[in-house]
C-alpha cells in the first residue's frame, strides 16, 4: 500500500524517516502545501495555526529540492526564537536521517558562536536561524548566501511583532534576487501582508480555516473571579484536574516568577520560563517539562514561542495578553497534532468584553465555567487516586518478598479499613485545605476588591514584616533558577517552602527572606554545606558587606553599582519607573569600542530575541551580538484591545 506522503511526491528515504517518527497521514496544511512547494517555482504564503504541522509542510519539500552533493547553503529558514530554531533543526535532521551528506545547522543567540561557525565552515545546505545571530554571522563575513534558492519565514507575524523587520531586510539583501520565498504564519495582520508584497512575486496563498481563527480541537473556557482570588482560582483549577500538564501564561517576567515560586512553595511541580534566564537555564527548564518531570510551566508569551511539547492538556491564561492575536499563539500550545486541548482564561468582571472580542476574532464560542467547590475538588482527587491504584502495574517479583510483613501489619484491619486508610493518605490533605474553601466565582459587575494588574500578583504586596533577609554566595552564574534556589534553601535549611519569602536572584550571589522563627534553623542547616567544591555562606544581608540602598539595590565593591526599581539586566543597571534597560557589562577602552554585551532588558511586550547593541566609540565598533531575550520596548504594531 502506497504511503500518503509518497502520493504527495515525497521520496522513499524521507517517507521512511517520517514513518519512523510515527507520522502516517499528512495534516491538512501538509496535504495542500507540499505539492505546490515541490514545484519550486512559486513564492508561497501559508496561513495555519500552530501545532498543525507547518515544519513538515515546508521541510519535506526543501529536502526534495536541495542538492545535497553541494556543501553550500541552499535554504535559509528564519524564525523568531531559540526554542523554535532548535525545534525546526531537530525536525529537519530527523526527516533527513536517510539522506547522505545532509547537513542542517542551527544559528541562534545564547549559544557558542564559534561552534556554529565551525559547523558552517564544514559545509551546510540548510541554515535555521534567529535574525539577530544571523546578522552577527553575516557581519563576520562567515557565510555565503549566493547559492540560496529558498528562504522560509516561519512565524512571520511574531518576528514582526518582535521588531525584526529591519533585520529581515538586511538578511534577505544578502540572498539572490531569484530565490523563492515561503512565508508561514498563524495570523495575517497588515504587517505580514506587507512582507508578502515586498518580498514576493504573485505568491500562491493557502489558508487553512479562516484567517486568525483558533484550532478547532481546542475548547475555550473562562472563569470570572476577583483579582485578589486569581492565584487561589489557579490552584483550584489545577487541583480539579489531577492529570493536568499545562502552560500558564503571565504578562510579565516578574509575574511568572511570583506565580511559580508560590506554586512550588505550595507543593506543585512548577517552574518559570522567561527572558531573564540564560540559555542553559532555559534548556534545563524545558528538558524537565518535555520529560514530564514538571507539571506546570509558567511562561511569558515571548519565552513560550516555539515550544512544541506533545500532550499539553491545558493552556491557562493567568493574565490576558496585550495583543488579541497573541491569544491564538498561546492557545496553540495545546490541541497539537490532532489532539484535543483546553484553553482557560482567569479574568475579572471588567475583562468580559475582551472575551467577546476574542470570540469574534477566533470565531469560537467561549464557555463561562464555574470554579469547582472544595467538595468537588476533594471528590475528583479521591477518585483519581482510586483510579491510579486500580491501574497500577504490580511488580510481582519484587513485591512478593514483602507481602508477608505487609499482611502482618494489616492483620488487625478489615479490607474496608485498609482501603479507607490508604485513600485517606492523599484525600486528607485536600480535605483539610478545602474544608472551609470559599466560593471564588464572581458575578459580572462584581468589582469588589478589584485592583487591576497590581493586585493580581500572587501573594505580593504584603511587605517583609516578620521575615529575616539573608545573603547567600550563590546565584544565576551557578545555574540556579528561583525554583532551584527555593529547593536548595529548603533542603539544606531544613525548612518548608512556606517559610521562605522573596528570593532576589543575582549573578554571583542572591538574597532571600525566611520567617524570623526559622532563621536560626537555616543558619544551622548551612553550617557545612558545599556547592561544587566551595563553602556556601549564609549571612544576614546587613552583615554581608553589600549595603542595600534605596529602591532595593545593592552597592558592591570595585565601583560596580546596581540600583533597583527597574529590572534585572547585566552588570550595570539603573532603576526607575517604567521598563528597564539592561545589558551586561558596559565596557570601553580609549578610542576603541564601547560595547554592551547582550543582557536582558524589558518593560513592555516587545521582544528582540537576544539582540544586543554596540555603542561604537572610535572606529572599532565590531559586530552586533546576541546574549539574551529582550522583552519590552515600544513601537507595537499589533492590534491592541
Amino acid at each position: 500500500m502506497t504511503n500518503p506522503f509518497q502520493l504527495l511526491g515525497i521520496s522513499d528515504d524521507v517517507v521512511n524517516a517520517v514513518k519512523d517518527l510515527g507520522f502516517e497521514t499528512p495534516t491538512p496544511i501538509q496535504e495542500q502545501s507540499i505539492p505546490v512547494l515541490l514545484e519550486g517555482t512559486n513564492d508561497f504564503v501559508g496561513l495555519a495555526q500552530t501545532g498543525t504541522g507547518k515544519t513538515a509542510a515546508f521541510g519535506l519539500p526543501l529536502l526534495e529540492l536541495i542538492d545535497f552533493k553541494i556543501n553550500k547553503p541552499q535554504a535559509l529558514i528564519l524564525c523568531p526564537t531559540r526554542e523554535l530554531c532548535l525545534q525546526i533543526t531537530n525536525d529537519l535532521k530527523n526527516f533527513s536521517k536517510n539522506i547522505a551528506n545532509a547537513h542542517v545547522v542551527a544559528v541562534y543567540g545564547g549559544a557558542n558562536i564559534m561552534q556554529q561557525l565551525r559547523e558552517i565552515r564544514q559545509g551546510v545546505q540548510i541554515v535555521v536561524a534567529t535574525p539577530g545571530r544571523m546578522l552577527d554571522i553575516i557581519g563576520r563575513k562567515a557565510i555565503d548566501f549566493s547559492s540560496v534558492k529558498y528562504v522560509v519565514l516561519d512565524e512571520a507575524d511574531e518576528m514582526l511583532n518582535m521588531g525584526f523587520q529591519d533585520d529581515i531586510n538586511d538578511i534577505l539583501s544578502t540572498t539572490p534576487d531569484d530565490k523563492k520565498t515561503w512565508l508561514f504564519s498563524a495570523t495575517m495582520p497588515a504587517e505580514v501582508r506587507r512582507i508578502a508584497k515586498n518580498y514576493m512575486d504573485n505568491p500562491v496563498e493557502l489558508t487553512m480555516g479562516t484567517k486568525n481563527t483558533g484550532n478547532v480541537n481546542i475548547e475555550h473556557e473562562y472563569y470570572i473571579v476577583r483579582a485578589r482570588d486569581k492565584y487561589a482560582a489557579l490552584k483550584r483549577i489545577v487541583d480539579f484536574n489531577p492529570e493536568i500538564f499545562a502552560v500558564v501564561f503571565c504578562k510579565t517576567k516578574l509575574d511568572t516568577q511570583d506565580v511559580a515560586e508560590h506554586l512550588i512553595k505550595d507543593g506543585y511541580n512548577a517552574d518559570a520560563l522567561h527572558g531573564d534566564l540564560s540559555q542553559q537555564q532555559r534548556d534545563k527548564v524545558m528538558q524537565r517539562f518535555r520529560e514530564r518531570n514538571m507539571q506546570l510551566l509558567i511562561a511569558t508569551d515571548v519565552a513560550a514561542r516555539g515550544i512544541d511539547v506533545s500532550g499539553v492538556t491545558h493552556v491557562i491564561n493567568y493574565s490576558l495578553p496585550d495583543e488579541i492575536e497573541s491569544y491564538t499563539h498561546r492557545s496553540g500550545r495545546t490541541g497539537r497534532a490532532g489532539k484535543t486541548g483546553i484553553s482557560i482564561c482567569i479574568i475579572n468582571s471588567k475583562e468580559v468584553g475582551k472575551i467577546r472580542q476574542l470570540e469574534r476574532i477566533i470565531g469560537k464560542q467561549f464557555t463561562k465555567a464555574e470554579l469547582p467547590t472544595g467538595f468537588d475538588v476533594c471528590e475528583k482527587q479521591l477518585f483519581s487516586l482510586v483510579h491510579k491504584v486500580h491501574n497500577v502495574e504490580v511488580n510481582v517479583e519484587q513485591i512478593d518478598q514483602y507481602i508477608p510483613r505487609i499482611m502482618d501489619e494489616f492483620k488487625d484491619l478489615s479490607k474496608e479499613d485498609v482501603i479507607k486508610r490508604f485513600a485517606s493518605l492523599e484525600f486528607n490533605r485536600f480535605l483539610d485545605y478545602y474544608s472551609k474553601a470559599p466560593d471564588l466565582n464572581a458575578a459580572v459587575g462584581d468589582d469588589r476588591g478589584e485592583r487591576g494588574e497590581r493586585g493580581e500578583r500572587a501573594g505580593r504586596g504584603r511587605g517583609s514584616e516578620g521575615y529575616t533577609r539573608l545573603f547567600i554566595n550563590l546565584g544565576s552564574v551557578d545555574e540556579f533558577t528561583r525554583g532551584d534556589m527555593l529547593s536548595f534553601i529548603c533542603n539544606n535549611g531544613k525548612i518548608g517552602g512556606k517559610s521562605v519569602g522573596k528570593i532576589d536572584l543575582k549573578g554571583v550571589f542572591s538574597f532571600f527572606e525566611v520567617e524570623d522563627a526559622v532563621a536560626d534553623t537555616v543558619f544551622e542547616g548551612f553550617k557545612a554545606v558545599e556547592f561544587n567544591g566551595r563553602q556556601v555562606r549564609i549571612e544576614k544581608s546587613g552583615d554581608s558587606g553589600r549595603g542595600e540602598g534605596a529602591g532595593g539595590g545593592e552597592r558592591r565593591g570595585g565601583g560596580e553599582r546596581r540600583s533597583g526599581g527597574g529590572g534585572f539586566g547585566g552588570e550595570r543597571r539603573s532603576g526607575g519607573g517604567g521598563g528597564y534597560r539592561g545589558g551586561g557589562d558596559r565596557k570601553s577602552s580609549g578610542g576603541g569600542s564601547g560595547r554592551r554585551e547582550g543582557g536582558n532588558s524589558g518593560g513592555g511586550f516587545r521582544d528582540f530575541s537576544g539582540r544586543s547593541r554596540d555603542d561604537k566609540g572610535g572606529n572599532t565598533g565590531g559586530p552586533r551580538r546576541e546574549g539574551g531575550n529582550r522583552e519590552g520596548g515600544s513601537g507595537e504594531r499589533r492590534k491592541k484591545w
